[in-house]
């Protein structure tokens, strides 16, 4: 709906207008239409920060194998979304009861939070304690969490910080500090009401159970590095998880393998074969003072001398078949 002047505001208009003050060929000129590009899928026009949601998707691949070993559960996390809100309107839509973690992030200035919700907690609290996991502990009048509970918390606070603290890594280094747990959050003023806040909500599955983790960050500590962000530097070193070769590479080291060692052969005919009993003796063309061989998978890998060991048949590598190095 158009605004309607009063009868005082076009008095003094005009008197404006008699008194020189306004040109109305200019103001007339200074209102005519003119082309401005404007990117309607600018994730700025959103209020998002460019290329934030990709130091978010290199946390999750880190926190994800942290949570599952520090749980001893299967744990996914998936982003549910971002948005840009004032501090005051992102409190409102806190859940109650709920964890906050504040932290800082050497050297930005300012602070943030990570919000755990009550599914989230009990769950954690519960795996943590030897409980199954698979059941939420019910809340009698969204009771608040004990001291316990925001202890048990807090350890999984000290691996996010951890794992964030690399995520951010390749675009600008920093040092998550954690400073305090807290449940209300009228105690929580890491911004004034006023200032915006962007947040990024993620869903945590452990075994069936679904909990929500939600972070925080004023915009004010973002715009030191907002160009940086922009630019994307680095981007591509966050495609690669650096722990995937490692845990890849420890997991192969536990792989079963086939491995035989070869006494020796022995070249018979097929009648020979069908005539053997109980008793019968097959001459090797192994002499008994030579090396065997090793093999890995059906492939010869190394040579060994026979022996015993413990009171059990064994055999000592000797040469790395290829290579020619003694072991």
């Amino acid at each position: 709906m158009e605004k309607i002047l009063t009868k005082q505001e076009i008095e003094a208009l005009l008197a404006a207008v008699f008194e020189g003050k306004i040109e109305p060929d200019k103001e007339l000129a200074k209102a005519e239409a003119t082309v401005q590009s404007y990117d309607l899928f600018s994730s700025e026009s959103k209020g998002n920060i460019p290329n934030l949601d990709i130091i978010y998707d290199s946390f999750i691949r880190y926190q994800r194998g942290t949570l599952s070993n520090r749980l001893g559960r299967i744990v996914e996390i998936k982003k549910v979304g971002a948005a840009a809100l004032k501090f005051d309107d992102f409190l409102h839509t806190m859940p109650s009861p709920v964890a906050m973690a504040i932290y800082k992030a050497d050297p930005l200035k300012g602070a943030a939070l990570i919000a755990f919700d009550s599914t989230l907690v009990f769950t954690i609290v519960d795996c943590i304690l030897g409980g199954t996991g698979s059941s939420v502990v019910p809340t009698v009048g969204n009771r608040m969490f004990t001291s316990i509970e925001l202890r048990l918390v807090q350890k999984i606070v000290m691996d996010v910080l951890a794992d964030l603290e690399k995520a951010w890594a390749p675009i600008y280094a920093t040092k998550m500090g954690f400073l305090r747990m807290e449940m209300n959050p009228r105690l929580v003023n890491i911004v004034p009401p006023e200032y915006q806040v962007v947040t990024m909500e993620m869903e945590i599955q452990i075994e069936e159970i679904v909990g929500k983790m939600i972070f925080a960050v004023p915009l004010t500590t973002i715009d030191p590095v907002r160009e940086k962000l922009k630019n994307g530097a680095q981007v591509d070193m966050m495609a690669i998880d650096p722990q995937w070769s490692f845990r890849l590479s420890k997991e192969l080291m536990e792989a079963p393998l086939d491995l035989s060692v070869e006494v020796g052969g022995a070249i018979i005919s097929m009648d020979d074969l069908l005539n053997l009993t109980p008793g019968d003796t097959i001459m090797l063309d192994t002499p008994c003072n030579s090396d065997l061989v090793v093999k890995v998978g059906g492939v010869s890998k190394f040579m060994s001398a026979p022996g015993l060991r413990h009171g059990n048949k064994a055999a000592q590598i000797t040469t790395i078949i290829g290579k020619g190095r003694e072991q």
